[in-house]
């Protein structure tokens, strides 16, 4: 399969979760700002949407959001672990954190990024997230991970949107428990690897 990414855009979560899985994958980069590959090829011909992840299987399938992608994966390989068994209430409250991630944090995010926002509401977007992030601070209090002791697509996604809070001013120093888990998500093999692979350490 084909994973289509951008060099630390919200496609890093499936990077990390493919090198979770151990399943075989050709990573490519298509930049977001260029949308064209390395070998010249305008990726909107590829992904008419023109945005990462995209998911390409080995029959033509494809998917384009994180979150769908990240649990497929995770359930072609059931022995990781990576999400709770479908139809579980486990997996009900993983689906509620990749819900909270993707719109609370991900797109709270996203105004920080947009040059042609003015800086009022940047300070205003700055402040919303950090209400979510005090509360995501407060629900990881007593635990390794988002869902437990066991590490989970999920974590894989808020550790990538986390990522972005220094490089948009904003300072998390006093929420021990997100730096916590940052730190442990940081140092997990399939993390170091992924990040390797976009070039970000």
């Amino acid at each position: 399969m084909k994973l289509y990414y951008s060099p630390g855009a919200c496609s890093l979560s499936p990077h990390i979760v493919l090198q979770e899985t151990g399943l075989a994958f050709e990573a490519i980069k298509a930049p977001t700002k260029t949308h064209q590959l390395d070998d010249g090829t305008d990726y909107y011909t590829i992904n008419p949407l023109g945005y990462v992840p995209y998911l390409v299987l080995d029959d033509g399938r494809t998917l384009h959001e994180g979150p769908a992608i990240v649990q497929y994966l995770a359930d072609q390989v059931p022995a990781k672990n990576l999400a709770p068994a479908n139809g579980s209430w486990e997996r009900y409250k993983l689906q509620e954190w990749l819900n909270v991630i993707g719109t609370e944090l991900h797109k709270g995010f996203s105004p920080l990024f947009n040059p042609a926002m003015p800086e009022e509401a940047k300070v205003l977007a700055k402040e919303r997230l950090m209400t979510r992030l005090k509360w995501v601070d407060t629900q990881l209090a007593g635990k390794q991970y988002l869902m437990g002791d066991n590490f989970c697509v999920a974590d894989a996604y808020l550790f990538v949107v986390s990522n972005w809070i220094k490089p948009t001013g904003m300072d998390i120093s006093d929420l021990a428990n997100l730096g916590a888990f940052r730190a442990r998500v940081a140092a997990r093999p399939a993390v170091v690897a992924a990040m390797k692979a976009e070039c970000l350490i």
